[in-house]
């Protein structure tokens, strides 16, 4: 755990008080003992879960230029990343966590109820219908996912839950530049504009990481998001 202390603080500038370094502790047994039984997650090694996992889902904390958001959605969560470690880091974010698969949502509210984290909602619909919700339609600040869906897709699954003046965050391996490229006009279809692509270099991973960062500039045309799977079967361009 020591390694992921420092990684945090030299890569990230962020400290970590001991009451976080427990709730870490115990996520990662957590999610250990529960990969024995049900496939949460491939990565099931300590490094490679606090590294790949817990230090890379913080690594979200750089899109956010040291505000907090009030509210952040988290599409395609599975085993809670980037949420929960999220919360962990900001207690006091709203934070929904939305999976189509079930049990990996009962997970997260394990995780949740296990480390005592407040203000967390949980969702098995999927991203088109939660983008015509009046509960969460253009409510959110940040919209996240990571390893979910082409940029292309991305956008009208995130930029319909987030607000004018809010932001989405793509988290993304060595295709981030050229999906950052494939995914500009479609963002801007749907109210965005792309603001930077943050390369990140994680400890001991050779592979490239990006965080996509996409400004919600404009309302959502109402027509979007499209209905369940049409996104996936022919992506905006």
């Amino acid at each position: 755990m020591e390694k992921f202390i420092l990684d945090t603080q030299n890569l990230l500038k962020i400290y970590l008080t001991p009451r976080q370094i427990a709730a870490f502790q115990r996520y990662e047994q957590e999610l250990m003992d529960w990969n024995e039984r049900m496939n949460l997650t491939a990565i099931r090694d300590v490094e490679g879960i606090r590294t790949k996992h817990f230090l890379d889902s913080l690594t979200c904390a750089l899109a956010f230029r040291g505000r907090v958001p009030a509210s952040l959605i988290d599409i395609g969560t599975g085993a809670g990343f980037p949420g929960i470690p999220l919360k962990i880091l900001y207690p006091e974010i709203r934070l929904t966590l939305v999976d189509s698969v079930g049990k990996k949502i009962e997970f997260c509210k394990h995780i949740v109820k296990t480390l005592e984290l407040e203000r967390v909602d949980f969702s098995t619909a999927r991203a088109e219908e939660l983008g015509r919700m009046p509960a969460h339609r253009e409510l959110h600040e940040w919209a996240v996912a990571r390893a979910v869906a082409n940029l292309p897709i991305l956008v009208e699954y995130l930029l319909p839950l987030v607000k004018v003046g809010g932001g989405m965050l793509a988290q993304k391996g060595e295709s981030g530049p050229a999906e950052a490229q494939a995914g500009e006009r479609p963002a801007h279809l749907l109210g965005g504009r792309l603001r930077q692509l943050v390369p990140v270099h994680l400890p001991g991973v050779a592979e490239d990481r990006y965080l996509v960062i996409i400004d919600k500039k404009a309302a959502t045309p109402p027509n979007y998001p499209r209905r369940v799977g049409v996104p996936t079967k022919t992506p905006l361009k």
